[in-house]
C-alpha cells in the first residue's frame, strides 16, 4: 500500500529536530517528552503500513547525539563565563581590603590628633599623654569665663538702662525707655518691665525720701532749705501709677486669654504677675472672678430641697436614712466636675499651679460647700436631734467621697494620685468644715441625749407599768430593787420633762409620741392606761434598741476622733446598760423575783405565770452581751484602761441580770416544793386504808396526787417557757429530787393495807409518770424510779419482801437512791407502814435486816 501524498520518502527518516529552548523551557518534563517521542515513533509505524519493519531507533539516536553535543557546548561556555566572573571578585576583594586599610589609619590618625589637643587643652605644661584622664578643665574655665564675662555685660547695660530711665522719671517724669520696651510686648520683656518697675521703686526710696514723707536722706532739699527746686517730680507716684497700669494691662490680658482659652499667653502674664507681685492679684482674679462661684452667690439664698415626708424619714428611727440632702448633693457633685476641670486649666495657666489649686480649693470649701452645709443642718436641727445627726454622717461621709475622689483623680497631677501639699490641703478643709459639730465632746453628748430621748420614749408605757405594780411591803427584796425603781422614775420623768420641753421641735415631739405609742389628745401623759402586755419583755424592743445604739456607733466611728473613740463607746456602754440592763431587763426580773418570794407560803395554789418572763431577759442579756463583746469593746482594744473598765463594767451587768434570773428559779423550786410539800399535808390518813375494793377501782388515784400532778403539769409548761436546753435540765432534776424526796418521806407516814397498797401504787406511778416528762440527768432518772420500787413494797408477799431485802444498799439516802437502791432504813420504814407488819412473815423479814 502507498502512502497517499506527492512527497516521496528518505531512505532513512529523519528524527523530530530540538533546539535549547525546547530542554530550557520551564514546563519541560523528562517523561512527557520520551512518551511523546515514543508516539511518534509508533504513529509513523503505523502509518508505514504492514510491510514496514516495527520501530527504528537510529534516528533518535541521531537526534540525542545532537542534543548531546549541544549540551557539551554549552557546558564550556557556562565555565568559561564563570572563571571570568570569578577572577573579578577576586580583583573586587583584593581592592576593598586596600581601602579598608585607608580608612583605619586615617582614623587613627584622627583619634591621635584629637588626644594631643585634648592633653594640649587640659594640659598645656605637659606632653606625657598619660594625663589625658585629667579630663575637660581647661574647656570648662574657658567657658565659666565667658559666661562670667557675659553676665557682667548684661549687669552693665541693665544698670546703664536702669540709670537711664531713673533719670527720665526723676527729671522728666517720664518712664519713656520703660514704656518702649512694655510696648514690644512678650513675656521676657513684661519681665524685664516688672523687675526694672521694682528697682527703680527702691531707688526712689533711697534718692528720693521726700517723695516717701522721709523727713531724712540725700535729697532732703525742702526741709534743710536747700535746692528745692532739684526735686521737681514725685518719684514714686510715677512708678507706683506705672506698676498699677502694668498690672492692670497683664490682668486683663490674663481674663482675654482665659476666655480664649489662650494657655500660653496666660501662663506669660502670670509669670510676669508672680514676678511683679508675687502673684497674689492673678491668684485673686482667677478665683474671684470664676463663674461657679458667681453662679453659687446667686443660689446661696436658696431653700434646701427635701420635702416634709423625707424629712420625716430622717427623724424615724425605725427608717433607713435617706441620704444627704439634694441640695448639698447637687453642690458636690458639681464641685467635683468644676475641680477636675479647672485643674487643667490651672497647672497649664499657672507656672506655680499648686498654689493657685490650694486657694481655689480652700474658696470652694471655705465659701460654698460650709454656707449650704451650715444651712442644711440648721434646717436639720429645727426638725430632731436625730435628723442633725443623720444629716451629719451623711454630709460628712459624702464630702468625704469628693475629697477621696479628687486624690484619687490627680487634679493637677493627674492620672497620678494627688502631691501630699494638695492632699494635706484637702484633708485640712474637710476637717475644718466639721469642727465646730464634733469639737469636744458636743458630738457624743449630742448621740447620747438621741439614745436616750429614744429609749425613755420606748419603755415610756413599760415604766409606767412597773412604777404602778404592787411592790413588796419591805425587806431584803425592797431594797435590792430600790436603785432600778430609781432609774425608772427618772427616765420617766425625764421623757415627760422632754415632752414638755419648750425647744422640742413639732416634729420631734411626735416621733417621741409614736415610738412611746401615745397620743396626743391625753392630757396627762402619767396617767395613762397601760396593759400588762406592755409591762412583758419583748426581744422585738430589744432589737429596736440595738439598731438605734449600732445607728449611733456607726456615726460616732465615722464623725469621732480616732483617738476618742475607746471613751465614746464606753459611753454607749453605759448607756446600754442602764437603759437594756437595768431599766428593762433587770426591772422585769425583779418584779418576777418579787412575785416569785411572795408565794413562796402561800394557802392557795401559786401562780408561776411569772416564769415566761425569764426566757425572753436571758435572750436579751445573750443578745447584749454579744453585741457588747463583738462590737462595743473592740472599739476599745486601742485604749487598754478603758477597755478593762469596759469588760468589768460589762461583765457586772450581765452578772446581776443571771443573778436575778437565778434567784428567780432558785425561788421557783422553793414555790413549787413548799406548795406539794403542803398538798401532801392534805393527804387523809384513810386514804390508804379502804374497806372495799369497789372504792379503788372508781377512782385512778388520791385527790391528793391528781391535785400535785396537775399543778406540776401546770408548771413544767411554764417552766419550758423560762428555760431551755441544759438549764432545763438543771431545774428539773433539782427540783425532781426534791419532789422525790418529799414522797419517799410522805409515805412513810401512812398506814397501808392490801387493798390501800393499790392505792398507793398508783399515786407513785402517777407520780414517776409524771416526773418523767422533765429532762433529768441519769442519776437523777435513777432515783424517781426508785419510788416504783416503793409501791411494790405494800402489795408484795413476806418471800417478796424477803427477796427485796437482800439488795438493799448502804450509805445516806442521795447515793442510795443514784445507785437505783433502798436503805434498809427506809426499807424498814416501808415495811413497818404496812398493816400486816405484825404477821409471822412480814416480823421475820424485820428480823433478818
Amino acid at each position: 500500500m502507498e502512502r497517499s501524498g506527492s512527497g516521496s520518502r528518505a531512505l532513512f527518516p529523519k528524527g523530530p529536530s530540538f533546539t535549547v529552548d525546547d530542554f530550557s523551557n520551564k514546563d519541560f518534563i523528562v517523561r512527557d517528552f520520551v512518551d511523546d517521542l515514543a508516539e511518534s515513533s509508533v504513529s509513523l509505524n503505523r502509518r508505514s503500513g504492514p510491510a514496514q519493519q516495527a520501530f527504528d531507533p537510529k534516528p533518535l539516536i541521531r537526534t540525542f547525539e545532537n542534543a548531546l553535543q549541544g549540551l557539551g557546548n554549552l557546558s564550556e561556555e557556562l565555565q568559561a563565563k564563570e572563571s571570568d566572573l570569578l577572577s573579578q571578585v577576586r580583583r573586587a576583594e583584593i581592592q576593598h581590603d586596600q581601602t579598608l586599610d585607608t580608612l583605619g589609619n586615617k582614623l587613627d590618625q584622627s583619634i591621635d590628633q584629637f588626644e594631643a589637643l585634648d592633653l594640649t587643652l587640659n594640659n598645656p605644661n605637659e606632653i606625657d599623654r598619660s594625663s589625658r584622664e585629667a579630663g575637660g578643665n581647661i574647656a570648662v574655665q574657658i567657658g565659666e569665663k565667658l559666661e562670667e564675662l557675659d553676665r557682667k555685660r548684661r549687669r552693665a547695660l541693665d544698670a546703664n538702662f536702669l540709670i537711664q530711665c531713673w533719670l527720665q522719671v526723676s527729671e522728666t517724669g517720664e518712664l519713656t525707655s520703660l514704656q518702649d520696651i512694655q510696648r514690644q510686648g512678650g513675656s521676657e520683656n513684661k519681665v524685664r518691665c516688672a523687675v526694672i518697675a521694682h528697682q527703680l521703686m527702691r531707688i526712689s526710696q533711697r534718692l528720693d525720701p521726700v517723695s516717701w514723707g522721709h523727713a531724712n536722706g540725700v535729697r532732703n532739699g525742702a526741709i534743710n532749705g536747700d535746692d528745692d527746686m532739684e526735686r521737681r517730680h514725685n518719684t514714686r507716684e510715677i512708678l507706683e501709677k506705672f506698676c498699677e497700669t502694668l498690672e492692670q494691662d497683664l490682668l486683663k490680658q490674663f481674663n482675654n486669654s482665659y476666655r480664649k482659652q489662650n494657655f500660653d499667653d496666660m501662663m506669660e502674664c502670670a509669670k510676669v504677675l508672680h514676678d511683679f507681685n508675687g502673684g497674689a492679684s492673678v491668684i485673686a482674679v482667677f478665683v474671684n472672678q470664676h463663674q461657679f462661684f458667681i453662679d453659687r452667690d446667686q443660689l446661696i439664698t436658696d431653700e434646701v430641697m427635701m420635702d416634709g415626708e423625707t424629712w420625716d424619714q430622717l427623724a424615724d428611727p425605725d427608717s433607713e436614712p435617706p441620704g444627704v440632702e439634694p441640695s448639698l448633693q447637687s453642690l458636690v457633685d458639681e464641685v467635683k466636675i468644676i475641680m477636675q476641670e479647672e485643674s487643667f486649666i490651672i497647672k497649664r495657666a499657672f507656672p506655680y499651679y499648686e498654689t493657685v489649686l490650694i486657694k481655689f480649693i480652700q474658696r470652694v470649701f471655705q465659701q460654698s460647700i460650709q454656707q449650704r452645709l451650715e444651712m442644711v443642718l440648721e434646717k436639720a436641727d429645727t426638725v430632731s436631734s436625730l435628723a442633725f445627726l443623720r444629716s451629719l454622717h451623711a454630709s460628712r461621709s459624702y464630702i468625704g467621697a469628693l475629697v477621696e475622689d479628687l486624690k484619687s483623680h490627680g487634679l493637677t497631677e493627674h492620672p497620678e494620685p494627688c502631691s501630699s501639699e494638695i492632699s494635706q490641703t484637702l484633708d485640712q478643709q474637710m476637717e475644718e468644715l466639721f469642727v465646730p459639730y464634733i469639737v469636744g465632746n458636743s458630738y457624743i453628748e449630742r448621740e447620747k441625749r438621741s439614745l436616750e430621748e429614744l429609749f425613755n420614749s420606748l419603755l415610756f408605757k413599760y415604766n409606767i407599768y412597773h412604777s404602778r405594780r404592787k411592790k413588796a411591803p419591805t425587806g431584803f427584796m425592797a431594797s435590792l430593787a430600790q436603785q432600778t425603781n430609781q432609774l425608772m422614775a427618772s427616765a420617766k420623768d425625764a421623757y415627760l420633762e422632754r415632752l414638755e420641753s419648750s425647744d422640742l421641735t413639732a416634729t420631734q415631739k411626735a416621733m417621741m409620741l409614736r415610738v412611746a405609742g401615745v397620743q396626743e389628745t391625753d392630757k396627762n401623759k402619767n396617767e395613762i392606761e397601760v396593759s400588762e402586755s406592755e409591762g412583758v419583755l419583748s426581744t422585738a424592743t430589744a432589737k429596736r434598741m440595738l439598731t438605734w445604739l449600732a445607728e449611733s456607733v456607726r456615726r460616732t466611728l465615722e464623725l469621732g476622733s480616732q483617738s476618742e473613740t475607746p471613751k465614746d463607746v464606753a459611753i454607749l456602754l453605759n448607756l446600754l446598760l442602764m437603759n437594756m440592763g437595768q431599766v428593762y431587763v433587770e426591772t422585769a426580773l425583779e418584779a418576777a423575783l418579787e412575785k416569785a418570794t411572795s408565794q413562796e407560803n402561800v394557802k392557795t395554789e401559786p401562780d408561776l405565770g411569772y416564769l415566761p418572763s425569764v426566757r425572753p431577759a436571758v435572750t436579751i442579756s445573750s443578745m447584749m452581751n454579744r453585741f457588747i463583746n463583738t462590737v462595743l469593746i473592740r472599739l476599745a482594744e486601742s485604749n487598754t484602761t478603758v477597755r478593762r473598765s469596759m469588760e468589768a463594767q460589762a461583765k457586772m451587768g450581765i452578772e446581776s441580770i443571771e443573778k436575778k434570773a437565778g434567784s428567780i428559779m432558785k425561788s421557783t423550786v422553793d414555790v413549787i416544793v413548799n406548795w406539794v410539800s403542803k398538798s401532801l399535808a392534805q393527804q387523809k390518813k384513810l386514804d390508804f386504808l379502804p374497806k372495799d375494793e369497789l372504792s379503788i377501782m372508781e377512782s385512778l388515784q388520791t385527790p391528793t396526787c391528781t391535785s400535785i400532778c396537775a399543778f406540776l403539769s401546770r408548771g413544767t409548761r411554764l417552766i419550758g417557757q423560762a428555760v431551755d436546753g441544759a438549764n432545763l435540765e438543771v431545774f428539773s432534776s433539782e427540783l425532781a429530787l426534791e419532789i422525790q424526796r418529799l414522797a419517799f418521806e410522805h409515805f412513810k407516814k401512812f398506814k397501808v393495807n392490801a387493798t390501800g397498797g393499790l392505792m398507793v401504787t398508783k399515786d407513785i406511778a402517777k407520780y414517776v409518770d409524771t416526773l418523767r416528762e422533765w429532762p433529768l440527768s441519769k442519776d437523777v432518772e435513777a432515783a424517781v424510779e426508785l419510788l416504783s420500787e416503793v409501791g411494790y413494797l405494800f402489795i408484795i408477799g413476806p418471800e417478796a419482801l424477803r427477796e427485796r431485802s437482800r439488795n438493799l444498799a448502804t450509805g445516806n439516802a442521795a447515793a442510795a437512791a443514784n445507785r437505783g437502791k433502798l436503805r434498809k432504813a427506809d426499807f424498814k420504814a416501808f415495811i413497818q407502814s404496812r398493816d400486816d407488819v405484825r404477821s409471822a412473815g412480814v416480823q421475820s423479814v424485820l428480823s433478818s435486816l
